[in-house]
């Protein structure tokens, strides 16, 4: 059985209180309880963590390594920034899906700038919520 992981930065355990307009009123609680759901239907297992900071980010990609079959990243804020979880990313080779709540395309200029881009097969933005499902779903149709 096919284990994926789902990454998700900072700022998304504020889901549902954060800028409701932008990203919803789901909380994180429910985002998690759906993707365990979708998991199950699937059948994969999943591991779903979020941290605040950068580097437990880049930790959490480099121990998958040889462990997980694909990566579902929600980098938040270190999207923009991070040259350190791209790296991370590169080194470990593991197919990775890029995955946005808002359309960040849309969105302030800065937003529009992806460093982990580089190394995913696709980006999903702007389809809310559901985009984590669908990006399970490509994962599991194509690692």
């Amino acid at each position: 059985m096919k284990t994926i992981r789902v990454i998700n930065g900072p700022n998304l355990n504020m889901l549902g209180i954060r800028e409701p307009d932008i990203y919803g009123k789901t909380d994180y609680k429910a985002l998690v309880e759906l993707i365990e759901k979708h998991a199950k239907e699937i059948g994969v297992n999943v591991e779903i963590m979020q941290s605040n900071h950068e580097g437990d980010l880049v930790d959490w990609i480099q121990e998958s390594y040889k462990k997980i079959d694909g990566i579902v990243i929600n980098p938040g804020a270190y999207t923009h920034t991070s040259v350190a979880i791209l790296d991370a990313a590169k080194a470990v080779g593991i197919p990775m899906v890029e995955v946005h709540i808002s359309d960040v395309d849309a969105r302030e200029e800065f937003r529009q700038v992806s460093f982990i881009r580089a190394a995913c097969k696709k980006t999903i933005s702007g389809h809310g919520i559901n985009g984590y499902l669908e990006a399970m779903d490509f994962l599991n149709q194509n690692c």
